[in-house]
């Protein structure tokens, strides 16, 4: 059988999955690079955790350590494609593709629109057609599943023109989203054909209004700065602070550091990044900042249910939405107005369901992988 490769690359991590083609990939392993740079780990989740030091590493020889590591777990199978998450993909790709030089430059272009991202996807690209050089690379995108909004959920309103050259909502997290609708499908098939609201909450962070199966609104827009606050990103700003900044005298490449790296829990707290961190502290700035997340999180629910004219299902996921019973019980606080009460118990223990209202609530551990790895198979299977 043939192998297949998933590489989910950040500024500084790879995530990576090994996976056996078929119809429904079979998986055989799971990890991820941390900490590139000086002190790099490779880390196994499955199917035992291990933690192996890899010391200085950049993506390319980030992406030569997981080969490495999946060669005693391959057993002989060749590797015939290789799956990557690109978090733009423009207006031009709307599902997977072939990652051809032609396609590479096209991705290129789109940099500037996913600063923080978008450089780390494509040098996981290359270090993997190095790495292997007979395989398929397949490119998946974040941006695919938002693709067929209405003319008013994707424009700005500025002159018509820059929309026609680009300047839209495009919308990210779409592998997570895509996973988390295909789930509903199989497990909650009635629940997938109404209205939802997804909450995908980690690092970096967005909601999605689905309706039948299909986006039709998200948190995020023309970057991925848009919407909720996030770990070291802004979220929703007025424009006119960046028109203040730039009058100040800062560049736009320090303005582009400080609402990429230094805002957001980050910026907020002046503490940490990390919802963890920030919750065990007992500083003013830390409530803060939580309190300010949490506030902008029920706010953009209501507007999710008002785009979709009605609610019923609430999926939490990513690494808050997925593990933090304190940040769901704060959300859904005094939400009661809107059907949606919690289980306390059943919260804090994690559960698949955590509502005890008329709405449900349920917690879906994304696994973009199984998404990347589903569309490679689906290339190189006969």
């Amino acid at each position: 059988m043939s192998g297949l490769l998933t590489l989910n690359a950040g500024s500084s991590s790879i995530k990576f999955g090994v996976y056996l083609a078929a119809d429904e990939p079979e998986l055989l392993l799971l990890g991820q690079v941390e900490n590139l740079g000086p002190v790099a780990q490779l880390m196994l989740s499955h199917p035992k955790k291990k933690t192996v030091e890899i010391g200085p590493a950049d993506h390319v020889s980030a992406v030569q350590a997981i080969l490495e590591a999946i060669e005693p777990v391959l057993q002989g199978h060749v590797v015939t494609g290789v799956g990557h998450r690109i978090v733009h993909g423009g207006k031009t790709f709307t599902g997977p593709v072939e990652l051809t030089h032609q396609v590479m430059g096209q991705l290129e272009t789109l940099v500037p629109l996913a600063p923080l991202h978008q450089p780390h996807n494509l040098a996981a690209v290359r270090a993997a057609q190095a790495a292997f050089p007979d395989a398929v690379q397949i490119g998946c995108f974040d941006t695919s599943f938002h693709q067929g909004h209405s003319f008013v959920n994707d424009a700005f309103a500025i002159p018509r023109r820059f929309y026609e050259k680009g300047v839209r909502r495009y919308g990210f997290h779409g592998l997570s989203y895509d996973y988390i609708t295909d789930t509903l499908k199989r497990e909650h098939p009635i629940l997938a054909r109404g209205r939802v609201v997804i909450a995908h909450l980690g690092n970096g962070a967005s909601m999605c209004a689905i309706k039948n199966g299909q986006s039709i609104g998200s948190t995020m827009g023309f970057s991925a700065l848009d919407g909720l606050p996030m770990g070291t990103r802004c979220g929703q700003l007025d424009p006119g602070v960046l028109l203040y900044l730039m009058e100040q005298g800062h560049s736009a490449e320090a303005i582009t550091h400080i609402l990429y790296k230094k805002s957001g829990l980050l910026g907020l707290s002046e503490i940490s990044h990390d919802m963890r961190t920030l919750l065990a502290s007992d500083d003013r700035r830390a409530a803060e900042a939580i309190d300010y997340y949490v506030f902008r999180i029920k706010r953009e629910l209501g507007a999710m249910v008002a785009v979709l004219g009605g609610l019923n299902a609430v999926i939490f996921c990513g690494g808050i939405g997925e593990n933090s019973p304190e940040i769901r019980a704060r959300i859904l606080d005094e939400m009661e107005f809107m059907g949606l009460s919690l289980d306390a118990d059943a919260n804090h223990a994690n559960e698949h369901v955590i509502s005890d209202g008329v709405i449900p609530v349920l917690v879906i551990p994304a696994d973009e992988e199984r998404v990347i790895a589903r569309a490679v198979a689906n290339h190189v299977m006969p």
